[in-house]
């Protein structure tokens, strides 16, 4: 058992270490990239700059706030610090699409109205960028955690993005289509605007405290009214602290005559049972019958 502690313990490390580092490889990468987009005058490496900035973001706030949501709970944090960890992907969605419509902003006008770039200049940024981003890519995908694999799938992306980068600027070495540079940045901008999109509509609506994705509340609701001391059910809730820890409080009303044996139990069988789809916070309370209960109709 303790080599398996610390086997997961060097895991963790591990994978806490590829991630910084790729973040401020990622980081560094996106200011050098940026200028470079402005020096050469190409709308298309801002856009993927803005991509870049996007996945720093990301990598950061997820690397700082995961650690934080591990935290035990506190007087003021009274579920833990779960949530924490899907405050980086509000503030890092949020973000994309704000800079998005900046991008867009920029690029159609450019689309409508050509301007040359300087196409060497981004032959060798597109180099840089296929270099750093392949060499993040790789370093992650040596990784175990669930984490590091979908940060080196999104990173992979990455690489694609900069061989169009390069395709467009050899072309235009060759033959004038100025117009190919400001439509690469709508096109990228578009994906990252639809995919920012695509993201905060479940974070808003765990926030919001929604009934779980994967979990069906009326199936709940029935297997729960099967079980043999249950009469009936009201004041039932469902929601999610992270989107893997959900959250259940219900008021059940029991058959037949009031004993400690039948409620503990009846509380022992929901437990089981919502245990089954991953609901780990469970609150019951029980009621007889002809008992008066304020909250029936919540």
């Amino acid at each position: 058992m303790g080599h398996s502690h610390n086997h997961d313990h060097n895991h963790d490390s591990d994978s806490t270490t590829n991630l910084k580092v790729v973040f401020f490889l990622n980081l560094s990468f996106t200011v050098v990239e940026l200028i470079g987009g402005i020096f050469t005058n190409s709308v298309a490496i801002i856009a993927d700059s803005l991509h870049d900035f996007g996945d720093s973001l990301s990598l950061g706030l997820s690397w700082f706030l995961d650690n934080y949501s591990k935290k035990e709970r506190s007087n003021k944090f009274s579920y833990g610090y779960k949530r924490f960890s899907l405050l980086s992907a509000l503030i890092n969605s949020t973000i994309l699409v704000i800079g998005s419509i900046f991008v867009l902003y920029t690029s159609i006008p450019r689309f409508m109205n050509p301007e040359t770039s300087n196409y060497k200049g981004m032959l060798l940024l597109a180099i840089l960028g296929i270099i750093v981003n392949g060499i993040a890519v790789l370093r992650l995908k040596k990784g175990n955690s669930i984490n590091e694999k979908v940060v080196s799938w999104h990173l992979l992306e990455d690489v694609f993005g900069w061989v169009a980068v390069l395709i467009i600027s050899v072309v235009n070495m060759f033959v004038s289509l100025p117009i190919l540079d400001p439509l690469l940045a709508i096109v990228f901008t578009l994906i990252i605007f639809s995919n920012a999109i695509k993201n905060l509509k479940p974070i808003v609506a765990i926030f919001l405290q929604s009934t779980p994705q994967n979990i069906d509340i009326k199936n709940v609701e029935e297997k729960i009214k099967k079980l043999k001391n249950v009469d009936s059910i009201h004041d039932m809730h469902l929601w999610t602290l992270d989107s893997e820890n959900h959250v259940l409080t219900i008021h059940v009303v029991l058959k037949g005559k009031f004993t400690s044996e039948k409620i503990l139990s009846t509380k022992c069988e929901i437990r089981k049972l919502v245990n089954d789809m991953y609901i780990k916070h469970v609150t019951v309370e029980i009621e007889e019958k002809n008992e008066k209960c304020g909250y029936k109709n919540c």
